[in-house]
């Protein structure tokens, strides 16, 4: 009951942070943007009147000027240096965050002196209170009392006060954005091993198709009767096929060997079913480059067990596989006849799709599957990089 109530409290807060960066991300940025700084520049106007004693415009000149030498430091810093720095490695990065933050002490000393330079020379100054002359005062520093050792360290903490709300707001939206983000790549993540379980039973399902086997075991028991000596061979070729596809294929990945084995007798046992007059050719090569290779298993399965579902019916009947290996590559090419007159049986279905999702699954963007639907024969080709 309690872990129930800490879960909706969890599913409570993490809708609210949502909608929040929703809200955020609808309205324009500009917006958001100006209501910032009209909060800050307001509570600060009503600090220089009521503290300070000065009169409306010397307030308003007082804010302005704060108002520009902290909006140079925030954009620059976010939205000018923080874009090209946040991609690097976490020592790279906290190094020149390191450098940038006296930097930007500097750069806000220099803009508010700068600030005071331009007043004075519009003739502005500070009559009253006890910010009464200052214009004056800073306009005529030099460049040593603006950017010495002593005004840095004598300001270093009045700028850090000042613009410590501006970079909390800032660093709490992103906080914020990276959450929500880190959230939905989660959940991405959830349902993309949800469909990929989903995809691996109903692969799994129809993996042996009951015909296949009824047909290998009477093809058997023909050999059997006629005390062929294939016999045995076929037997050891059904046993690594029911062992691959009931052990192996749990695997994410299995040595490409065995991928090559099975596709051997798999190739073997349904050919058999044919008159070895039939054009029925398996060529492989690059075996000499599988070692050290692996690949999901049963790629490969639905493609052959098409071929023999719709190939070998037409005038001129042939199926023909290719298998190679070269440069981590695997290449699988497999083209059959078709009937003219059965254009209407579209070659695919549940099992091709099985296969293009566990594709984008396992090889995103590392895969190439073309499906072609020729004029006398349908030609798959599968290219993966392994």
């Amino acid at each position: 009951m309690q872990e129930n109530a800490l879960s909706k409290e969890q599913l409570s807060n993490q809708n609210f942070l949502l909608e929040f960066e929703r809200f955020y991300n609808r309205s324009p940025k500009i917006i958001s943007h100006f209501l910032m700084w009209f909060v800050f520049s307001v509570l600060l106007f009503v600090y220089y009147r009521f503290d300070s004693k000065i009169t409306y415009f010397e307030c308003f000149i007082m804010t302005f000027r704060a108002f520009v030498s902290n909006a140079v430091i925030f954009y620059g810093f976010f939205y000018l240096l923080f874009p090209k720095i946040k991609g690097f490695r976490i020592t790279y990065f906290l190094i020149i965050t390191s450098v940038l933050i006296p930097v930007s002490i500097y750069v806000w000393l220099i803009v508010n002196n700068s600030m005071f330079r331009l007043y004075h020379f519009l003739g502005w100054e500070i009559k009253t209170g006890r910010f009464a002359g200052m214009i004056k005062i800073f306009a005529n520093q030099n460049m040593n009392e603006v950017i010495g050792i002593e005004a840095f360290l004598s300001n270093v903490m009045l700028v850090i006060y000042i613009l410590s709300p501006f970079f909390f707001v800032k660093i709490l939206f992103e906080i914020v954005r990276i959450y929500n983000k880190t959230t939905q790549l989660q959940q991405q993540k959830l349902e993309v091993e949800i469909q990929n379980i989903n995809i691996e039973k109903d692969f799994l399902k129809s993996q042996l198709n009951p015909h296949f086997l009824f047909n290998t075991l009477n093809n058997l028991y023909g050999l059997s009767v006629k005390k062929d000596d294939s016999a045995p061979e076929v037997i050891l070729n059904l046993s690594d096929i029911m062992s691959y596809t009931l052990y192996e294929s749990n695997s994410e990945k299995v040595p490409l060997e065995k991928e090559i084995d099975f596709i051997k007798n798999y190739f073997e046992l349904e050919k058999m079913r044919y008159p070895k007059d039939k054009d029925i050719q398996l060529e492989i090569s690059g075996e000499g480059q599988i070692s050290g290779l692996f690949i999901a298993p049963l790629l490969t399965f639905t493609f052959i067990e098409n071929a023999f579902k719709y190939g070998l019916k037409s005038q001129n009947p042939f199926i023909k596989q290719e298998v190679i290996i070269n440069d981590n590559q695997f290449l699988f090419i497999v083209e059959n006849d078709k009937e003219k007159l059965s254009e209407k049986n579209k070659f695919g279905g549940i099992g091709i799709e099985n296969i293009k999702k566990r594709l984008q699954l396992l090889y995103p963007n590392q895969h190439q599957l073309e499906i072609k639907n020729l004029e006398n024969s349908f030609r798959i080709e599968l290219k993966i990089n392994l």
